[in-house]
């Protein structure tokens, strides 16, 4: 049994800030099919995505409206690349964020050019949800997530504060208008905080003012299939799994305003029996999570060619963790 095909197994997807120039291009250069996923992203969205994922520029690549389709379409393409090569057997899927679409293509409830062009849309109404300057996020850590709430609800005033995203490990997000922001991490310092690090971000995300944002989604979800979910999805808004398509529009347009519960998403995983977590696609920030939340979890990352055989033939699995 590898990474991949074991009983207990969850594949997990990264979500925006995992990009990175040259991302997905060795997967391209592997393999037919993803050079076919890559050439279909860039056809369904009209412009060349793949060029600014293998070439940048950096400020096109860091773009919301860009990175969100980036980083969805390396997902797939390692996903793609994984199935071609061992029998992919997941017991439940999760994804961070935008991850979160990543996983529902996986488990078949969206197709691919439906995903791309719906991610590409939502980072675009992110990015035009909130005049630039006017919000910000923070991460806060050495916090427990009930402390920082607390110190957001004290420091809102008339502004918007609130967690955005609850990772574990003792760090919490934080988003809204850029001074709430600024006082509730002052708050959580003051509540024993170790650090308050404002984070390089276009826009406010997970909060109440991605609501215009969450609506123009909310109509371009009405207009595509939503299919059987083959595998569970434990979703960002509940931390619980989801097989229902009746619910995943519901669920991806609350998760524009709603934090990302990341924590207790891998804790119900673990109680749900997963016992190894593969994160599949760009970088290893999830493995790392999943690491400080559920310490017993193997974990092994899938996101370039020598990754995925090391993870298919066990020799990357829980590397960590040795």
């Amino acid at each position: 049994m590898n990474a991949a095909s074991s009983p207990g197994t969850a594949l997990l997807f990264p979500g925006q800030g995992s990009q990175k120039v040259g991302m997905g291009r060795a997967l391209h250069d592997a393999d037919a099919a993803v050079r076919a996923l890559f050439a279909e992203a860039d056809s369904v969205l009209g412009y060349p995505l793949s060029k600014i994922c293998f070439e940048g520029p950096e400020t096109e690549l860091m773009s919301t409206a860009n990175a969100q389709p980036a980083i969805l379409t390396v997902s797939i393409a390692a996903l793609r690349f994984l199935r071609a090569r061992t029998v992919v057997s997941p017991m439940a899927l999760a994804g961070h964020s935008l991850g979160e679409y990543s996983a529902l293509v996986a488990a078949g409830a969206l197709r691919f050019a439906d995903a791309v062009r719906l991610v590409h849309l939502r980072g675009k109404f992110m990015q035009e949800a909130v005049p630039a300057g006017v919000g910000a996020m923070a991460a806060i850590l050495g916090l427990g997530a009930d402390e920082v709430a607390a110190a957001c609800v004290e420091s809102a005033g008339a502004e918007v504060v609130s967690p955005a995203n609850l990772n574990g490990g003792g760090q919490v997000v934080i988003a809204g208008h850029k001074a709430a922001v600024a006082r509730a991490c002052a708050a959580a310092k003051a509540r024993g905080a170790k650090r308050a690090v404002p984070l390089a971000v276009s826009a406010p995300f997970h909060c109440a003012l991605m609501k215009p944002a969450a609506e123009r989604l909310a109509a371009e979800l009405e207009r595509v299939e939503i299919a059987t979910l083959e595998v569970p999805v434990v979703t960002n808004v509940e931390a619980a799994p989801n097989q229902d398509p009746a619910r995943v529009r519901e669920l991806l347009t609350r998760q524009v305003t709603a934090p990302v519960r990341w924590e207790e998403s891998v804790q119900r995983l673990a109680s749900m029996g997963v016992t190894r977590a593969l994160e599949v696609g760009a970088g290893n920030v999830l493995g790392g999570l999943v690491r400080r939340i559920a310490p017993t979890l193997k974990t092994a990352s899938a996101g370039d060619p020598e990754a995925i055989v090391a993870a298919t033939t066990n020799a990357g699995e829980d590397r960590a963790n040795a």
